[in-house]
């Protein structure tokens, strides 16, 4: 059992040398798990700010973060509430639980205080994956990402994916169950398909074998760091969370560029969402990357290539580029990466 002040440490996933954890108190008083890492370089380039998905945690990160470094960044992570090596907020701590997703803002706050102010060099960016990109938008719609000088979202979680059911139907046996009492307790078995996935074989995450089977190892070494399906007031909260999407107003309250990167083969979440929205703001460009599944910092090579192509033209300064590999064609990598739509790009 890690202690909070650690990250677990894997001989296949070894920490990043130079950081350090950091323990946050938010303002209604949840404990999450930070961690910051200095640039590699004399003169950083700033830092980017990493915000994870459902049910990740830090060390799931460890390659991305080596990958930031090495273009010159600083950068800065957290476990959202509930989550990796963050406090839970129900008895039972394998659900996945939050009682509103304006809930993430007091993790961000805190996360803002207690590590960005302290230790991150400027200028500051954020890199948010799927949840984190919908907690981002929130803060970004409140006016209250101006800290941040750009965003790159990967698969950002603006709409269910693969669902039978609508999202209308969705809200209704949600709220009802919720009215019940039953918020705390985990989604039925035949809605978890893709909220838990045990195998790689025709996993929806990534084509990735040994990516997959590296985060399958380090939770099976450290079971405290994950959590199971999702709960109904998760759920819930979640949907409340998209509705807002649709409000014509949001294209009006968003200033800061972002770029969000859809996955063509995405049955986590909407990639037509994606695209929608980012379609609607005055500030965003869409790239779209064929062929990738949900988790595009944790795919194949020539995939992953695909979204760097696209990170570095997008986030200024970040000059590096991933070594070339003898198995990919020249161009192959930003080839892949289509641009769908206007948006601020230099």
């Amino acid at each position: 059992m890690l202690l909070p002040s650690e990250l677990a440490d894997l001989s296949v996933n070894p920490v990043p040398e130079g950081g350090r954890v950091i323990e946050l108190r938010t303002s209604d008083h949840v404990r999450l798990r930070a961690a910051f890492w200095p640039a590699t370089v004399a003169q950083p380039r700033g830092t980017v700010c990493l915000f994870q998905g459902r049910a990740e945690q830090i060390e799931k990160y460890f390659e991305v973060i080596g990958d930031l470094r090495e273009r010159g960044f600083a950068v800065a992570t957290l476990d959202w509430r509930g989550q990796g090596g963050s406090s839970r907020l129900l008895r039972d701590p394998r659900p996945g639980h939050v009682r509103r997703f304006s809930d993430y803002l007091f993790d961000l706050e805190a996360f803002h205080e207690g590590v960005v102010q302290r230790f991150c060099p400027r200028p500051w960016f954020g890199l948010a994956h799927s949840m984190g990109g919908n907690i981002l938008m929130q803060l970004v719609r409140a006016r209250r990402a101006i800290w941040m000088k750009r965003i790159v979202m990967t698969a950002p979680f603006f709409d269910f994916g693969a669902f039978k059911i609508s999202r209308a139907r969705i809200r209704q046996l949600s709220t009802l169950l919720c009215a019940l009492g039953l918020a705390g307790r985990s989604i039925p078995k035949p809605f978890r398909k893709n909220a838990i996935v045990r195998s790689f074989e025709g996993n929806p995450l990534t084509h990735d074998r040994d990516r997959f089977e590296r985060t399958a190892g380090l939770l099976e070494f450290h079971p405290e760091l994950g959590i199971d399906a999702p709960t109904i007031g998760w759920v819930r909260a979640a949907e409340a969370s998209m509705r807002w999407l649709g409000d014509p107003r949001l294209a009006f309250s968003v200033t800061e560029p972002i770029l969000m990167i859809g996955c063509g083969a995405d049955r986590v979440v909407s990639t037509a969402a994606v695209e929608r929205v980012a379609r609607r703001l005055k500030t965003a460009a869409y790239v779209g990357i064929p062929g990738a599944r949900h988790e595009i910092m944790m795919e194949s090579d020539v995939l992953r290539d695909a979204f760097w192509a696209s990170f570095d033209a997008f986030i200024p300064g970040s000059d590096a580029r991933p070594p070339a590999r003898d198995d990919a064609a020249p161009g192959e990598a930003v080839g892949a990466a289509r641009s769908l739509s206007r948006g601020e790009q230099s």
